[in-house]
């Protein structure tokens, strides 16, 4: 790994070391005869608070591993600027997420089959690339993978909030499931972790670092890929910027992939002179590609925290003191065990909001602690809460030029809750939410609701509370859709090729045609897979439809 690019051919030229750009990597130079470059903006993941599960918000908020990205004000949600941090670093942002384990709902898949008219991008044709990528600590079966890359550990659950939780789901009527990546994703019970031996399973660590040493493989940090060079409508190269701000030239022989990420990628492609002509030539660039559909389509997830105060002193409250973290931190150096092996998302659910709804529309993510995604903590007691946010938003946003200077920030618009649906869902989900709290599994520990907090009653006040307090997930995606080549807003086919430019690939999660119903670190690794079998002319894992849960009532009932 160094700065400067070795002058040589490359087949390959992979922009973007993230969740897509490392196991493409990876699997490219499985083919000794391949020769690959990978670029990426960032440095190497060495910082401890990346591979340490429990230190998550350090990285995420640390402008050396992550873009520090906002978005625009958000009309809908009192004018504010939402956080948008995406890793600038090998393994981008799965070097610096959650680490929660989720596929998505089965009928996210079907979903994509129906709207892109691609039937191998189904639910059968997606698990198989799903049990690919998994190393499950629980082993494979039918519906889970066992020998894979990516570690998937169970949470232990060992805090009694965690059981609460779930009895609490039970309580309120709500099914329990054994493995919400398996046959049936509704209802309470533990989440899975993106964590092995007690270190953060980025895809850095599970597929790059294996494969450093072949010699086919050139790995350049701190390079920023400026645009992709195009010649005779092909593309042929990129230039980058490296150490010092030189510009250098490199190209390939048989395509450039862009792997740079749901907000990176369309500004790349825009620079390039790929998108909207509107668009480029507001900026003064070159128009060598029409697609309108580059930055548009922009989908993310959305939670609020329901949180409470906990009578009993059993949170990880008492875990956030300086000799508290210290003992945390010294077991883990020394053993990779104890509260720093994980990320403490160790329960959770996925509930329908409302009948009509097939399959679920909400999850959540509970945590033993009242606290901030970023770490910070707002309450000065020991307490716990749940994430709550809708999984399939019908607002869609864009991301589009600041300027043509490629060092400055996109232009993030997500558009959040501007739609009524979307305000509706959020609004039944606090109210669901507080049903569930309000259960007998959670009265030895029930204090008061810390967030909304009592005052907080009427639709009205919910839904300004929502405006005021909802925050992103961090799952942008959707910006550079799949889809047919005669939907107008489609950027890329099937198999993640640019349309009317040959030797241009799309992959990553901005390709998905609609966002999956969960955490999209594990649904971005699938379609890479599923991508690098079609890059290297392999035959596609055979399809394995599955049995999916549904209630029988999900017309009449909501639960």
């Amino acid at each position: 790994m160094g700065r400067a690019i070795p002058n040589r051919d490359y087949d390959f030229i992979i922009v973007g070391a993230g969740s897509a750009g490392c196991v493409l990597a990876n699997r490219l130079t499985e083919d000794a005869d391949v020769r690959v470059l990978l670029l990426e903006a960032g440095g190497k993941d060495r910082s401890l608070f990346i591979h340490m599960p429990s230190a998550l918000s350090y990285p995420m908020n640390d402008p050396k591993l992550s873009w520090q990205f906002h978005t625009e004000p958000q009309a809908h949600m009192d004018g504010r600027r939402l956080h948008w941090p995406r890793g600038r670093v090998l393994g981008g942002s799965s070097s610096i997420n959650g680490m929660c384990h989720v596929f998505g709902h089965p009928y996210d898949y079907d979903r994509w089959a129906d709207e892109t008219g691609f039937a191998d991008w189904d639910h059968a044709h997606c698990r198989p690339y799903f049990r690919k990528a998994e190393h499950r600590d629980k082993g494979g079966d039918a519906y889970r993978g066992g020998a894979g890359p990516t570690g998937a550990v169970t949470g232990l659950g060992r805090n009694p909030l965690y059981h609460a939780w779930v009895e609490a789901g039970r309580q309120a009527g709500y099914p329990v499931t054994e493995d919400q990546n398996g046959f049936q994703q509704e209802g309470f019970g533990d989440m899975q972790r993106t964590i092995e031996r007690g270190r953060r399973s980025s895809t850095a660590v599970a597929y790059l670092r294996p494969v450093l040493g072949r010699p086919n493989l050139t790995v350049v940090i701190r390079a920023v890929t400026t645009r992709v060079l195009i010649e005779n409508g092909r593309a042929v190269g990129v230039c980058v910027s490296i150490k010092g701000g030189r510009e250098q030239t490199v190209r390939a022989t048989r395509e450039v992939i862009v792997s740079s990420g749901p907000l990176n990628t369309p500004k790349l492609l825009m620079l390039s002179g790929i998108g909207d002509p509107a668009q480029l030539k507001a900026h003064g660039l070159p128009v060598h590609t029409d697609l309108p559909g580059v930055g548009a389509n922009l989908q993310d997830h959305l939670e609020v925290y329901i949180q409470h105060a906990c009578t009993q002193p059993i949170t990880l409250y008492g875990a956030q003191a300086p000799a508290a973290k210290a003992r945390i931190g010294l077991e883990w150096l020394l053993f990779k065990t104890g509260l720093g092996a994980t990320s403490h998302f160790e329960a959770g659910g996925f509930i329908r909001s409302a009948p009509g709804y097939s399959h679920p529309n909400i999850q959540y993510h509970f945590l033993p602690i009242a606290i901030n995604y970023d770490g910070s903590n707002p309450s000065d007691r020991h307490g716990y809460q749940a994430h709550m946010g809708p999984m399939r938003p019908t607002s869609r946003g864009t991301v589009t030029l600041r300027s043509a200077d490629p060092r400055d920030d996109p232009v993030i618009d997500p558009n959040c809750l501007s739609t009524e649906r979307d305000v509706r869902e959020f609004r039944d989900g606090v109210k669901l939410t507080r049903d569930v709290f309000a259960q007998s599994a959670f009265d030895p520990f029930r204090g008061e609701e810390l967030r909304p907090g009592p005052s907080v009653k009427t639709d009205a006040e919910i839904d300004a509370f929502v405006r005021a307090y909802a925050e992103s997930a961090y799952h942008p995606s959707c910006t550079c859709k799949m889809g047919a080549g005669d939907d107008p807003m489609a950027v890329v086919d099937g198999a993640g090729r640019v349309y009317r430019l040959d030797g241009l690939r799309v992959i990553d999660s901005s390709i998905m045609p609609s966002i999956p119903s969960g955490n999209l670190n594990l649904p971005t690794i699938m379609l890479t897979e599923k991508l690098a079998d079609r890059l290297r002319g392999r035959d596609p894992l055979h399809a394995t439809p599955v049995p999916v849960y549904e209630p029988a009532d999900w017309q009449t009932r909501q639960r």
